[in-house]
């Protein structure tokens, strides 16, 4: 029940902060906001203040701001209409969703890196058998301070500066034994890895698997600023990179997307790490709802977007009626990577449970 309630919370908060980032500047432009619902189904709550009708439904799992003369229909060309608006007025309102998106994402990893996240140290756990580390006699309980004298303090600052170095490179790495330092000589051997983006990378290795020990790290303020926005950044390039590898078939789709069951999946898993990792979630998940309903695609963000961009060009709309074929056909691909994405999670989260229950 508690995952439930958390998997909802986390939703909502997405959720409330895209259509916040429509609404505010609707309002801003002058453009009547007549309903802000979140959630489907039965309605839960309902209160009117001034034009807008603000309501909760019984299933968080989605939302809308209803403005008035938003389409062709409805509109009878009132100045405080959305079709009353000029297309950089229009694209603004629209933009402004996956913007606060994004904005909310990266805050949370300022806010993490100010306050303090776990990591790893660089104490070995284990060494492993036919690579450098053991060969040079480093030792289970050993804790690698500098590499090359250059100091290391954290398991992920010993893989930067270890896994780009080539087969053959001699390392000198200063470790504490015992509290006494001392130096030994370790040779990088190299192994061929999948990266997150599945591309086959050649990384040296000491040969060796981490410690459990744990220490929570923090910046300063402008310190921790500089770091929220280098992960946005670091985030938002991988999220592109792993776009355009499954559009051209370079990795499987199967294995890089997720839909409400795997989020569920995973923000259970995040909640029982505490609330920072539950944070840092919520900060990825924002960046990457933001950066995906940007793609120029029908009904998403970015396609009313490109429709816009396409209108100003041409100088006129693309008619009442393509617009609807073009929408209808983004929503039944949707509506099938829906499916697609369901069946995935299912498979890959709860498979062995579903085999288990069929198998009886």
């Amino acid at each position: 029940m508690f995952s439930l309630l958390v998997f909802f919370v986390v939703l909502g908060v997405l959720i409330i902060v895209h259509e916040f980032g429509h609404f505010i500047v609707a309002k801003k432009v002058g453009v009547r906001v007549e309903q802000f619902s979140l959630g489907f189904g039965p309605v839960l709550f309902k209160k009117k203040k001034g034009d807008t009708e603000y309501s909760l439904s019984l299933v968080p799992l989605g939302g809308f701001v209803k403005l008035a003369g938003d389409n062709a229909q409805e509109a009878k060309g009132l100045p405080d209409e959305y079709l009353s608006k000029t297309k950089l007025q229009r694209a603004a309102i629209i933009f402004f969703g996956p913007v606060l998106n994004y904005l909310l994402g990266f805050l949370f990893l300022w806010f993490i890196c100010f306050v303090g996240y776990p990591t790893l140290t660089t104490k070995v756990g284990s060494t492993i058998e036919g690579l450098g580390a053991q060969e040079a006699g480093i030792k289970a309980g050993d804790k690698i301070v500098a590499v090359d004298g250059v100091r290391v303090g954290f398991w992920e600052d010993l893989q930067k500066s270890v896994h780009k170095l080539p087969a053959g490179t001699v390392v000198k790495l200063s470790i504490l034994r015992d509290n006494k330092e001392q130096k030994l000589d370790v040779l990088i051997k190299t192994r061929d890895l999948d990266d997150p983006l599945g591309k086959k990378q050649s990384i040296g290795l000491l040969g060796i698997t981490p410690d459990d020990e744990i220490v929570n790290v923090r910046h300063g303020f402008f310190r921790s600023f500089i770091l929220g926005a280098e992960k946005t950044w670091n985030l938002t390039a991988m999220t592109y990179t792993g776009l355009w590898r499954m559009i051209t078939g370079k990795i499987s789709m199967r294995e890089s997307v997720t839909g409400p069951l795997g989020i569920f999946y995973i923000t259970s898993k995040a909640a029982s790490l505490g609330i920072i990792a539950l944070m840092h979630l919520v900060a990825i998940l924002s960046i990457s709802l933001g950066i995906f309903n940007l793609l120029p695609l029908p009904i998403l963000d970015g396609g009313h977007i490109l429709f816009l961009a396409i209108e100003k060009i041409r100088g006129k709309s693309l008619g009442a009626r393509t617009e609807q074929i073009i929408t209808n056909t983004g929503i039944t691909l949707l509506i099938l990577l829906a499916v697609f994405v369901t069946y995935n999670d299912l498979m890959r989260f709860f498979g062995d449970k579903i085999t288990k229950f069929f198998g009886k």
